[in-house]
């Protein structure tokens, strides 16, 4: 059995290497068979509304939206609740599969037994 995993986003646009490593390595994670959760924090919470993964380009990384979709077919996805409030979107907004959710969420997961977090 393999630990969980939260990977917290931190990065969008605004730092496209930090933001592809971070979806890389959940999309991997899930891949390999971890239980992952995703939080989208801070600039990369847009990636959540339908169609923005598409507009992310960095050379030589794979596309954000298959990762974004590998992801979300294996584990899950979460914005914050005030990222998204800040941004004027909510649970309607969001692709579906991808949940809202604030930070003692985020805390619950983080404090689990066992779970491994990294934050880009």
């Amino acid at each position: 059995m393999t630990r969980p995993l939260v990977v917290k986003v931190t990065a969008g646009m605004d730092a496209p290497e930090r933001c592809s490593q971070a979806f890389t390595v959940a999309a991997v994670a899930v891949a390999a068979g971890a239980d992952v959760s995703v939080w989208l924090t801070g600039e990369s919470a847009w990636f959540a509304l339908p169609g923005r993964a598409a507009e992310f380009e960095l050379p030589h990384a794979a596309p954000l939206p298959d990762l974004l979709a590998g992801i979300l077919a294996g584990g899950r996805v979460t914005v914050c609740t005030q990222c998204a409030a800040r941004r004027s979107f909510g649970p309607d907004d969001v692709i579906p599969g991808i949940r809202i959710a604030g930070a003692a969420a985020f805390v619950d997961e983080v404090l689990a037994d066992g779970v491994q977090a990294l934050v880009y």
